[in-house]
């Protein structure tokens, strides 16, 4: 599992900068300023949680906690959801879409609670 979450930060990671690229050269022209931030923060977001799945995987190497591998799923499933929906919300225009936002970010809160118990656990 551990691989897996360190593979998924570094596609992950490899994507933001892509994304990152792609706002900035070919969405400035196209979007509105608003939703230029809009995808912005579903890149900032990516780049943050992408990282804590890069800590996630290589804490893997030295804890082994079920609660590590469900970490890194919520954080993967944050990223998808969170930073998703920003994209797409951005991109379409199709305001009903901010609606599933919170629910990658509460990914995220339970991804972070579940390496400090992965952790706390071990210590």
């Amino acid at each position: 599992m551990k691989r897996n979450i360190l593979l998924a930060g570094a596609v992950f990671m490899a994507l933001g900068v892509l994304f990152g690229a792609f706002g900035a050269h070919a969405l400035k022209k196209i979007l509105s300023p608003d939703m230029l931030a809009v995808f912005n923060t579903g890149v900032e977001y990516q780049f943050y949680h992408a990282l804590g799945l890069l800590l996630v995987g290589l804490l893997g190497f030295r804890i082994e906690s079920k609660w590590l591998n469900w970490s890194g799923i919520f954080l993967i499933f944050g990223i998808l959801i969170f930073s998703g929906s920003l994209y797409a919300l951005s991109i379409s225009g199709i305001k009903i879409l901010g609606a599933i936002t919170p629910i990658g970010g509460l990914a995220f809160v339970a991804g972070w609670i579940c390496l400090a118990i992965a952790v706390w656990k071990r210590t």
